[in-house]
């Protein structure tokens, strides 16, 4: 008797997982945090569901990829947590780490049972509460003899250059470059072919020029055409035993300051014909028009009917509700718009997205741009945008530069419609392909400004391989013909 109960016990089980992994939902096991389960799922679907298409397939796979990508990036436990915090607030106890929990501050995901807090959750912690960033900058107060670049004199000489010249692009600089990626040793079997791509700028009109190569490691390459809006340079090397495989190109380029003088009354609405109507669309699955984003818009724009002031109050709103913090890894969010309104914080690109769409979905053309940003000596990989003003065109915008602080309304407005001369495009679109097509997934599936690399095995993910970007500036008028 003992024996049939056990057996019949051991079959209902298997009937159940059975039919939980021909049934359940693998991403909503995932949005749980149920990791285990969505693998096994997964795994089953790949075994047994024969007539799965080529982007099914590729998409269970990254799945599971996605999966390990998030375990990376939510690695830190509760004692972590504690650890770094106690070191400005000795008191913090965990009810503390509760209510910050609760009001988003504190950024966790539970993972198969397990709470797991954001690598950076601890830091970006200090720039989201009120109370500990005010403590943050009391405990780092800046050495006010150390030099700091002054970026709203340099915007305001940009403004008045562009009236004085009456051209937009204006405060050339001349800029030299030296980017090196290396992987770690033994990360490639010896005598296989490491595949590289190294970010690589894009002349464009008014913005960025003279681009030249002065050395590359190694010396054969592929640049990929002018016309790519993610723009790379490409190489390949064999791996040696016990060897680092290091990849690197050296160039030149001129940067251009950007300031369009606008008239708010003579901006016109974009015909929905118009060729521009590309840039007024969806584009899943981070720019996505949801009834919660729509909501949103229609609380920020009111009655408002001119394009130019309804860009004035969402940019304004981006910049005052959504607050700068590390963000985890762009390949494991979902969706990089409706992410910052759920959490009310994201980086660069996150604030970016969010503001492109809201202004896509109000009828004004808006697309991705992003490279590194220069801040004399500082420096930093960092995403921004491109806006369309009829009749004036396209020009640039930076909402996590967001409004300066002045009484002076053409330079607090300055990041609405212009650009300081410190910036190295990369890319004027988000997850276009390469040339040469990479076979496996990125490392970074929506932007591109550390580079790329894999092998006939598959892709290598950014723990196994560092970068280095080393420039100065040559000349603050562009003209250095030596170089």
């Amino acid at each position: 008797m003992w024996r049939y109960l056990i057996l019949s016990s051991l079959f209902f089980t298997f009937f159940l997982l059975s039919n939980c992994s021909k049934s359940a939902n693998y991403k909503a096991l995932m949005v749980k945090g149920k990791f285990k389960a969505t693998q096994k799922v997964i795994e089953w679907k790949l075994k047994n569901e024969k007539n799965l298409s080529e982007l099914q397939i590729q998409n269970l796979h990254f799945a599971l990829e996605r999966m390990k990508r998030i375990r990376k990036d939510f690695s830190k436990n509760e004692a972590d947590i504690l650890a770094f915090i106690r070191t400005y607030l000795p008191d913090v106890k965990p009810s503390d780490l509760r209510r910050w929990e609760k009001a988003k501050t504190l950024e966790y995901k539970i993972i198969d049972g397990k709470k797991k807090y954001f690598n950076q959750a601890a830091r970006n912690l200090f720039r989201l509460d009120g109370v500990c960033k005010k403590i943050w900058q009391e405990k780092h107060a800046q050495d006010p003899q150390k030099e700091k670049f002054d970026l709203n004199a340099f915007d305001r000489s940009i403004i008045q250059a562009a009236l004085k010249k009456h051209s937009p692009f204006v405060k050339p600089v001349r800029m030299l470059v030296k980017y090196t990626l290396t992987v770690k040793p033994d990360q490639v079997p010896a005598g296989e072919t490491v595949r590289c791509w190294i970010p690589f700028p894009r002349e464009i009109p008014g913005r960025q020029a003279r681009i030249k190569i002065l050395s590359t490691i190694p010396e054969k390459y592929k640049i990929a055409p002018q016309s790519k809006l993610q723009r790379t340079v490409y190489f390949e090397k064999k791996a040696l035993p016990d060897s680092a495989v290091r990849f690197g190109v050296e160039y030149a380029y001129t940067a251009f300051g950007v300031y369009v003088a606008l008239d708010s009354q003579k901006i016109e609405p974009i015909p929905a014909n118009s060729p521009l109507a590309v840039y007024l669309k969806e584009q899943p699955p981070h720019i996505v028009f949801s009834d919660t984003l729509r909501a949103l818009s229609r609380s920020i724009v009111g009655s408002e009917k001119n394009p130019y002031r309804i860009a004035q109050k969402l940019f304004a709103w981006v910049d005052k509700n959504i607050t700068w913090a590390s963000a985890r890894e762009y390949s494991t969010i979902d969706n990089l718009s409706l992410y910052p309104y759920v959490n009310r914080h994201g980086d660069c690109g996150i604030q970016t997205m969010l503001f492109i769409t809201l202004c896509r979905m109000n009828g004004i053309p808006a697309r991705w741009q992003s490279g590194w940003e220069f801040q004399p000596p500082k420096d930093s990989m960092h995403d921004w945008g491109m806006i369309y003003f009829a009749p004036y065109g396209w020009m640039p915008m930076d909402v996590t530069y967001g409004l300066r602080q002045t009484k002076d309304e053409s330079l607090k407005w300055f990041y609405l419609h212009g650009m300081d001369s410190y910036r190295l495009i990369f890319n004027d679109g988000f997850s276009k392909p390469f040339t040469p097509s990479k076979k496996y997934f990125r490392s970074e599936t929506v932007d591109s400004q550390r580079g790329e690399v894999e092998w006939r095995g598959g892709n290598l993910y950014f723990d196994q391989w560092n970068w280095n970007m080393e420039w100065r500036q040559i000349t603050a008028d562009g003209k250095n013909e030596k170089i």
